[in-house]
């Protein structure tokens, strides 16, 4: 009977849920990629505002400020989404690696019972060739103390000049000489 692990099914759930976790760490890492994109691509707006600030009409620095204002306060808003996307991808991490952690466990407990159930079908395998060993070992022996037997009173019989024939009552030429010579 081939191996079967009692908490299959309860495996293959961890496995899921530790799949769908992982699912939710790829798209919490997304989102932090996205907003490290969105802090550079407002980086390099600031960058260009600058140099386009020195190039443009001095009555124009105060729009210039503004606008420049507004990039700072919105990149100090995308730091502050970044920190709190880093500490979401962080809580996601240690679910995953706490469900990762159950996960190994049944599967190391599945280890240790595919392991047993080997052992134990080593030894009632072990025991049945044993056991047929045994009775090979039985029979031959029987085999050998009849064969001894047998010899012993075929020897016995040859001293006492009885035929084995007549012993187990086999019909041999003696028998049909008797029966011949009764009916002369």
């Amino acid at each position: 009977m081939p191996f079967r692990y009692r908490l299959q099914k309860i495996l293959d759930f961890r496995i899921r849920k530790k799949e769908e976790q992982l699912q939710n760490v790829r798209n919490a890492q997304a989102l932090v990629l996205k907003i490290e994109g969105l802090i550079d691509r407002n980086n390099k707006e600031i960058a260009t505002t600058r140099i386009n600030m020195r190039q443009a009409d001095f009555t124009m620095y105060e729009a210039y400020d503004n606008f420049l204002k507004h990039l700072y306060v919105k990149g100090e808003q995308l730091e502050a989404d970044k920190q709190e996307a880093l500490k979401a991808l962080e809580i996601e991490k240690d679910k995953l690696r706490e469900l990762e952690k159950a996960v190994k466990v049944l599967e190391k407990h599945k280890e240790r019972s595919r392991e047993a159930y080997l052992e134990e079908e080593k030894q009632l395998e072990l025991k049945r060739l044993s056991e047929v060993a045994i009775q090979k070992y039985f029979a031959k022996t029987k085999a050998q103390q009849e064969e001894e037997l047998a010899e012993q009173l075929k020897n016995s019989q040859y001293s006492e000049g009885t035929d084995i024939n007549e012993y187990f009552n086999y019909p041999d030429s003696n028998s049909n000489r008797n029966t011949t010579n009764n009916a002369s």
